[in-house]
């Protein structure tokens, strides 16, 4: 398993909830290879981590990443993608 680690600022809270709930979310979940995913927000801080079966999903989202982020909303400052070495 694969994950993609996307951080971003947030500039627009409620957009960028509305956005996140409306769009991100439905899309990605329905991506071949989709297992799990998770969106945190800390103040001003996003951090999404979504899981795949295998590095080319995950590595296939990641190339999708900045077309799904409204720049007016939200500021994306890194995606990687990372090994799953453990989870419960």
């Amino acid at each position: 398993m694969h994950a993609v680690v996307v951080t971003v600022t947030i500039n627009d809270h409620e957009t960028a909830t509305g956005h996140l709930r409306e769009n991100v979310v439905p899309g990605v979940s329905q991506a071949p290879g989709f297992i799990t995913g998770y969106w945190t927000r800390k103040d001003d801080s996003g951090v999404g981590m979504v899981v795949f079966e295998s590095e080319e999903a995950a590595e296939a989202m990641s190339e999708r990443v900045p077309s799904m982020v409204p720049e007016d909303v939200v500021t994306l400052e890194s995606v990687e993608v990372r090994e799953v070495v453990a989870n419960a």
